[in-house]
């Protein structure tokens, strides 16, 4: 049996407060299949974010085991890991080119190996024509496509995004799903995507775990049944309804649970 690209064991994390403590996440088993596709969807403040800094070392768990790639995760991001979040992380100053560089000019890599793996995220990501504009000149898609890019030139093995899209509206939201589906079939990456909406994780996942309110616990995780070469069409498909359908009946009553005893 193939060692799971991720694997968490007995994982919680739980935070100091001024009045004792709270216990935002776990206990968590999760494991990612090499070059899968999975979301991760729960109610506000189930610890989604939280799991996913505990894989990228961002966060470190109070118990339990976090391990990619058969190695247990220590104090920094493992080589190999790639993040996007769902803020506007370009530099102002820098046009396009040199926001996706940025952090490889700062590696000992040949500069005609740069350009290369420039070209090659430019292209994938449709920014080629864009690459001396400044991020001001760009819609807030474009920008997080930069982001996208300047992960992409690590040539992560696993990309972790932390709901990437959730400050765009709808259609730009279904057409960015359609190139980050382009992008994780052209790297084979395993990829882990944390968001609250529900039509996209049923859209790009192979697998969608459903949390429940804090202390968040996977309550249970949904095959979707996708080809690998699905795109936004999908969501036509009238088994794209029964998935969306499926989630909410999981996640309503736990949504009720995370806005409080009055609901």
């Amino acid at each position: 049996m193939e060692t799971p690209h991720v694997r968490m064991r007995g994982v919680t994390r739980v935070y100091p407060t001024e009045t004792g403590s709270l216990h935002a996440l776990g206990p968590v088993d999760l494991d990612l299949r090499k070059g899968e596709f999975f979301a991760v969807v729960g109610p506000s403040g189930c610890g989604k974010s939280t799991l996913l800094e505990m894989i990228a070392a961002l966060a470190p768990p109070s118990e339990g085991a976090v391990e990619f790639e058969g190695k247990p995760i220590g104090a920094s991001v493992p080589d190999g890991v790639g993040v996007v979040f769902q803020e506007n992380a370009c530099f102002p100053w820098l046009n396009v080119a040199d926001n996706i560089t940025f952090g490889l000019r700062r590696q000992p890599l040949a500069k005609d190996e740069i350009a290369r793996r420039l070209d090659y995220a430019l292209t994938l990501m449709g920014l080629t024509d864009f690459a001396a504009a400044y991020p001001a000149q760009l819609s807030g898609g474009m920008r997080q496509r930069v982001c996208i890019a300047r992960t992409l030139v690590t040539q992560p093995r696993l990309i972790l995004l932390d709901e990437p899209f959730g400050a765009l509206d709808q259609q730009t939201r279904l057409l960015m799903g359609d190139e980050l589906l382009n992008l994780w079939r052209a790297t084979g990456a395993t990829v882990l995507l944390i968001t609250h909406a529900l039509d996209e994780a049923a859209m790009l996942a192979d697998r969608v775990a459903v949390m429940s309110s804090r202390p968040g616990r996977i309550i249970e995780i949904i095959e979707t049944g996708w080809p690998r070469d699905r795109d936004s069409r999908i969501v036509s498909d009238p088994a794209f309804g029964a998935v969306t359908g499926r989630l909410w009946t999981l996640l309503r009553d736990q949504s009720l649970n995370a806005l409080g005893p009055a609901h």
